[in-house]
């Protein structure tokens, strides 16, 4: 911790040097945005973004080490002590076809620049030379008030970026603040125009929400202004979807799915997240009730090809799409967990996705009816049995010096060692030769399919 927050008092110090250099310059400068918004609250920000009425031109001028990240948006972003500090000219912006970027923009004066930006709690400039905080906006009431509210009319703020609307549900959420009735009113008005945004800022956006502790919440507020069918219509179809009450006395899969984010660690795996939010992804379409009784057959496999789909759709990496797949796939392993033989056991403990679906098979249980005998039992065997594969007893090659002829039979005949040695009845290599010689001469060719 107090490594963390070294660093952070160094990227500090690196910044509020970029605002005496641009001031001795003969230029105004001050720290905008989150970095203000987050000292206010009695955070650490992790960065510091500077505003100024210096042009690209003259910062490229002022400082040795200068990468043109956005000329012409005049962002430009200054290297100090291996310490990265965007600094963005004052500036208006025109009309935003795409509904993403502006189409042009002009150099402007403070007031101008607070007056384009998204919240007003990220509008706010601090000096840290004097300790000023300069407010155009109305930000310091807002944010003793817990508001989020946009600067300005929302559905132009929206209109000018739609992920604003993700913005604004991430940071009511994050925050713990009440998003404002007419800020609120047009996320719901314009939430079908966040699907024109790209899958990978709508995914990024999701996963900011996911990767941190107010998930739940944030989820919910999704649903509730009414972007959740545009954004993860799987989600949305959750629901009115019942399920049996003995195990799901909560209610209908959507609640489950929210509580379930809510009994997540805080500190969760981004594939935990996901993994948890779409666990029961398969359930409205496996649904089925005969006499009484609620059932979901095979909505594991469901959901877990229907996780690959999302995750197409949304760009995942395709290391995370197949760790999200998998965890969809197999949590409710648990349930088989203490009956399974040593062999099924150990390679189970050996996946890479171990960590993982722990964390999303607890909070799928808890969210139920908190029965968590599996997951505990895995949990337990994990420490005493551990989670590395002992080297094979013989290799194939062992086996062909033996004697035992190449071909299929070869390999059913390695993997038949390897299952009785995870199962603890064959420990040394002289045992494994002797049985590979036992399973030959029965026939292992015909043994092997039955």
């Amino acid at each position: 911790m107090s490594g963390a927050i070294s660093e952070h008092a160094h990227e500090r110090r690196i910044a509020e040097g970029v605002v005496r250099r641009l001031r001795d310059a003969g230029h105004e400068a001050y720290f905008v945005g989150g970095c203000v918004r987050e000292m206010l609250l009695g955070h650490e920000p992790a960065d510091h973004d500077v505003t100024t009425d210096a042009t690209p031109d003259r910062v490229a001028e002022i400082f040795q080490h200068v990468v043109e990240v956005g000329r012409r948006f005049g962002v430009m972003t200054v290297i100090e002590d291996g310490v990265h500090v965007e600094v963005a000219t004052y500036r208006t912006e025109d009309s935003y076809s795409d509904g993403r970027r502006p189409d042009s923009v002009r150099f402007a004066t403070a007031r101008e620049d607070v007056s384009r930006r998204d919240f007003t709690v990220n509008a706010l400039l601090h000096d840290p030379v004097s300790g000023e905080i300069v407010d155009h906006v109305g930000g310091l009431a807002d944010l003793k008030a817990r508001v989020l509210r946009t600067v300005g009319d929302p559905r132009e703020r929206f209109a000018e970026d739609h992920l604003r609307i993700l913005r604004a549900v991430r940071f009511t959420a994050r925050l713990g603040f009440t998003l404002e009735a007419s800020t609120r009113a047009a996320c719901r008005e314009l939430a079908a125009t966040v699907a024109r945004v790209s899958p990978e800022r709508i995914r990024e956006e999701l996963e900011r929400m996911l990767l941190h502790s107010a998930r739940a919440t944030a989820f919910r507020l999704l649903d509730d202004v009414g972007v959740m069918p545009h954004v993860l219509p799987e989600i949305a179809a959750l629901h009115g979807v019942r399920q049996p009450p003995n195990y799901h006395p909560e209610g209908d899969v959507f609640v489950h799915v929210m509580l379930a984010l809510e009994k997540l660690l805080p500190e969760t795996s981004a594939a935990a997240a996901w993994g948890t939010l779409l666990h029961d992804i398969g359930k409205p379409a496996t649904f089925s009730e005969e006499g009484g009784r609620i059932r979901f057959h095979q909505h594991d496999v469901i959901g877990a090809r229907m996780a690959e789909e999302l995750a197409e759709r949304l760009r995942f990496s395709n290391a995370l799409r197949d760790r999200v797949a998998t965890v969809v796939r197999r949590h409710l392993i648990h349930r088989d967990a203490p009956m399974m033989r040593k062999s099924t056991l150990r390679a189970l403990l050996a996946e890479p996705s171990l960590d993982d679906l722990l964390l999303v098979m607890r909070a799928d249980a808890l969210a139920g009816s908190g029965d968590t005998t599996g997951v505990d039992f895995l949990e337990r065997a994990r420490h005493e049995v551990g989670t590395q594969l002992p080297p094979p007893l013989v290799t194939g090659r062992d086996l062909i010096s033996a004697g035992i002829a190449q071909g299929p039979a070869l390999g059913r005949i390695l993997e038949a060692l390897r299952t009785e040695q995870l199962d603890g009845t064959l420990t040394t290599p002289d045992e494994a030769l002797a049985r590979a010689r036992a399973l030959a001469e029965s026939g292992a060719g015909e043994w092997g399919r039955e």
